[in-house]
């Protein structure tokens, strides 16, 4: 990535918490998928969740957008309880994800609509918002081209912006820039830099470590446990290293389980 463009400082989050996290748990059976895992996150904070295939950083993600419920432990995202208040975590959070974030067979514009009505949003204020959107993006010619014809860095910046399109608290984004090329990670970046400017909290995971040296705050699972959470700088000299690579291979290694 290009440091001249992209902040290597990010903006400092306020003192606020959006994500509480204490002694989460979740079991199948006899597996402990996350082990007792505890943290918190800021608002505006830009907090990379790392962790290698089997980690449990998924299935973390998963509780934490009430998508599944804790075997045990307490989390709060957006103020609310992630077991007992899920649907109102669902309607305060944007989730975005490699696999899945768009529809192809739908016009950008349709796309838009889609996802925001979804979302709850009026009317009137979809439409004087998705202009604005398109301009934003440069996408004005493509209003009502179909998804799948566009470049996959594109789908990846229009799946981002309708991610956060209702101006959620918190936006999950899970391995957003993979298979994008270098430019089109750090445009990516920078629009997630702006989400915070505007008071979103962005928790993200990615497989690329150059990209957690641009988080204010990561965390490392292993195994289903947090091994290591901190400022990317804190990290790198807790475990003597050059670069956020070198600390995830470190703590990786470690680990007993795969998918």
């Amino acid at each position: 990535m290009n440091d001249k463009i992209i902040q290597s400082n990010p903006i400092k989050p306020s003192t606020e918490k959006v994500i509480k996290v204490e002694n989460l748990v979740k079991r199948f059976g006899s597996f402990t998928a996350v082990d007792h895992i505890s943290f918190e996150v800021e608002k505006g904070e830009i907090f990379g969740f790392l962790g290698a295939n089997g980690a449990g950083k998924t299935t973390a993600m998963r509780m934490l957008c009430g998508l599944s419920k804790p075997t045990s432990g307490k989390g709060q995202v957006a103020g609310f309880d992630i077991e007992k208040e899920a649907e109102k975590v669902k309607a305060s959070i944007g989730y975005m994800s490699q696999k899945f974030s768009l529809y192809n067979d739908l016009k950008v514009w349709e796309n838009i609509r889609l996802f925001a009505g979804i979302y709850g949003m009026p009317k009137n204020e979809i439409a004087e918002k998705t202009d604005a959107l398109l301009n934003s993006l440069q996408f004005e010619s493509e209003r009502n081209t179909l998804v799948k014809a566009l470049p996959l860095g594109w789908k990846q910046k229009l799946a981002f912006s309708v991610s956060i399109f209702h101006n959620p608290k918190v936006v999950f984004l899970d391995e957003p820039t993979g298979g994008v090329d270098p430019a089109t990670r750090r445009q990516f970046w920078e629009l997630i830099y702006n989400a915070t400017t505007n008071g979103i909290t962005v928790f993200v995971t990615t497989h690329y470590m150059d990209e957690a040296e641009y988080c204010n705050r990561v965390s490392i699972m292993v195994d289903g446990r947090i091994d290591a959470l901190d400022t990317p700088k804190n990290l790198k000299e807790q475990f003597n290293a050059n670069n956020m690579d070198e600390v995830f291979h470190q703590l990786a290694r470690k680990a007993q389980r795969s998918e």
